[in-house]
C-alpha cells in the first residue's frame, strides 16, 4: 500500500512539472505586437473654452414716462432697422409741440412786422434782433417738442432679434425704464481665454497680419459649419488666472448662435516632424507615461517619455524616443520589465490609418 501511493504522488509530481512546463512552451511562444513611432507634420486643434456674444447687444429703454400704449412686435421676432416696435402713449407730448407751433408762427409774424418797421427806421435794429431772437428761441422749443414726441415712439436701431419683454400693454413707464434687449446675430463675436505660454506660441508662428482660422464646437458636440477668424486680442493678461482673452469672429447666416451660448474653439496648431505613437503602448507609473522599448535582443524595456499634445487614439511624443525604436503595441499588462519576448512587427502608419477612419465615422 505505502509503494501504491509512493507511485501515486510521484506520478501527480511529474503530471505537474509536465503542465509547468508545458504553460512555459505556451508562453514563450506568445507573439506580441511591436511597432514604431512615426514621424511627420500634424495639425492638431486645440481646445478652449468659450462665450458667444453678438456683435451688437444692446438694451432698449424707454426715453419718456408715460403709458404703453402699443406693442407692434413679438419675442424672438427678427426685426429690420427703423422698424417700430412700440409706442408710449404721445398725447401730452402732441399737446406740446402744437403749443410750440403756434408760438413759432406768433414770433415769425412779430419778427416780420418789426422787420418792416426796421426797413422804414420807425424801430431800432435792436429791437429787430430781439424779435428775431424770440423767433429762434420759438424754434428751438419746438424743435425739443417734437424730439420728447419722437421718443414716444421706440424703433429698431439695427437689425436683430428681440430678446423677452420686461413690460406689458398699458405698464406706467418711467423714463429709462427697460423694454427688451435687442441683439445683431449676422455675426458672433467667440471669446476665450489662452494661457500665457500658448499665447507665446501664438505670436511666434503667427505671420504678421495675418488672421488665424479657427473652428466652433458647440454645445451638442457638432461643429459650427462657419471657420472663424480671430482679430483681436485683449492688451492685458489676468493677473488672477495667466490668461488673455482672444475674440474670434463667427458669420452667422442662418442665425444659429445666439447671444450667450457657449462652446470649444478649435484652434489648429502644426507640429513639424512630430512622433506619433498609438495611445495604447503606454502604461502610467504615478503622473509619468512610460513605454515598453524593444532593445536589440528583444528584450522589453520600460521608458519615460513626454507627451506634447494628446489625438484620438494617438500621443504626440515630445521627448523620449525616435522613429527607429521599437515599442510594444499590445499586451502591455502581460510582461515585465527586462523580459524577453517574440513579437510580429506591425507598421504604425497602417493602424494610424484605420484609427483616422474609424475616428472620422
Amino acid at each position: 500500500m505505502k509503494q501504491f501511493f509512493i507511485s501515486i504522488i510521484a506520478a501527480t509530481t511529474l503530471l505537474a512539472a509536465g503542465c509547468k512546463e508545458h504553460k512555459e512552451e505556451k508562453h514563450e511562444e506568445i507573439q506580441f505586437i511591436v511597432t514604431s513611432p512615426i514621424e511627420r507634420d500634424t495639425t492638431i486643434n486645440k481646445e478652449y473654452v468659450s462665450q458667444v456674444h453678438s456683435i451688437q447687444h444692446i438694451e432698449l429703454r424707454a426715453l419718456e414716462k408715460g403709458y404703453l400704449e402699443k406693442i407692434f412686435v413679438n419675442e424672438g421676432q427678427f426685426v429690420k432697422k427703423g422698424q417700430l416696435l412700440f409706442q408710449i402713449m404721445p398725447l401730452i407730448y402732441q399737446a406740446e409741440t402744437q403749443k410750440s407751433e403756434a408760438e413759432v408762427n406768433f414770433a415769425k409774424i412779430e419778427y416780420q412786422n418789426t422787420k418792416q418797421l426796421a426797413d422804414s427806421n420807425i424801430v431800432s435794429k435792436n429791437e429787430l434782433a430781439l424779435a428775431k431772437a424770440k423767433l429762434d428761441k420759438a424754434q428751438a422749443e419746438l424743435s425739443l417738442a417734437k424730439a420728447h414726441l419722437s421718443f414716444t415712439q421706440i424703433r429698431a436701431p439695427f437689425d436683430g432679434i428681440l430678446d423677452k419683454f420686461h413690460v406689458r400693454l398699458g405698464s406706467l413707464l418711467d423714463e429709462g425704464e427697460l423694454l427688451t434687449t435687442l441683439a445683431d446675430n449676422s455675426k458672433m463675436w467667440v471669446y476665450f481665454n489662452v494661457p500665457e505660454a500658448e499665447y507665446l506660441d501664438y505670436m511666434s508662428r503667427d505671420k504678421k497680419g495675418s488672421n488665424t482660422s479657427v473652428l466652433l464646437e458647440m454645445a451638442n458636440h457638432q461643429v459650427f459649419d462657419q471657420k472663424g477668424i480671430v482679430e483681436t486680442i485683449e492688451a492685458d493678461f489676468n493677473n488672477e488666472t495667466g490668461n488673455i482673452a482672444f475674440r474670434a469672429t463667427f458669420p452667422n447666416p442662418k442665425r444659429i448662435l445666439r447671444h450667450g451660448e457657449t462652446g470649444n474653439i478649435l484652434m489648429p496648431v502644426a507640429f513639424k516632424k512630430a512622433i506619433l505613437i498609438p495611445q495604447k503602448a503606454t502604461f502610467d507609473v504615478l503622473d509619468k507615461k512610460f513605454v515598453y522599448v524593444v532593445d536589440a535582443n528583444n528584450v522589453l524595456k520600460a521608458r519615460q517619455i513626454t507627451i506634447a499634445q494628446e489625438m484620438p487614439h494617438v500621443y504626440v511624443v515630445a521627448s523620449g524616443l525616435s522613429p527607429q525604436d521599437k515599442i510594444l503595441a499590445e499586451g502591455l499588462g502581460k510582461v515585465k520589465n527586462n523580459e524577453r519576448i517574440k513579437y510580429s512587427f506591425v507598421p504604425f502608419e497602417k493602424e494610424l490609418y484605420e484609427l483616422n477612419n474609424l475616428h472620422a465615422e
